[in-house]
């Protein structure tokens, strides 16, 4: 079973930037792809971006299109996303799951193995 933790949340001013890590310990998902995905109060959990396992392959929500950017270093057991150009609209708490590479596209949470707790991102205007 693989533990997944999140960690780079935090307070930024709109405009700025953050790199989120998701950290995967007790097996390696060099072998899965990977998801973010972000919930904002009261709001539902919504898809972020993905990466196969080879980093080959990305995919991303229309909203943070060209200002995220998802990679991983499979040696490191790691896998980022970098946040730029942030807006209030992106707060949220972010988290990462694993995903079998046959449902890789899907953008659907259900699709998705193990969770990490989350770490808190908050934009300020």
């Amino acid at each position: 079973q693989v533990r997944l933790v999140e960690s780079g949340g935090g307070l930024v001013q709109a405009g700025g930037s953050l790199r989120l890590s998701c950290a995967a310990s007790g097996r390696a998902f060099s072998h899965y792809a990977v998801g973010w995905f972000r919930q904002a109060p009261g709001k539902e959990r919504e898809f972020v971006a993905a990466i196969t396992w080879t980093g080959g392959s990305t995919h991303y929500a229309d909203s943070v299109k060209v200002r995220f950017t998802i990679s991983r270093d499979n040696t490191e057991n790691t896998v980022y996303l970098q946040m730029n150009s942030l807006k209030p609209e992106d707060t949220a708490v972010y988290s990462c799951a694993d995903q079998d590479p046959s449902l890789y596209g899907s953008k659907w949470g259900g699709d998705f193995g193990s969770w990490g707790q989350g770490t808190q991102v908050t934009v300020s205007a």
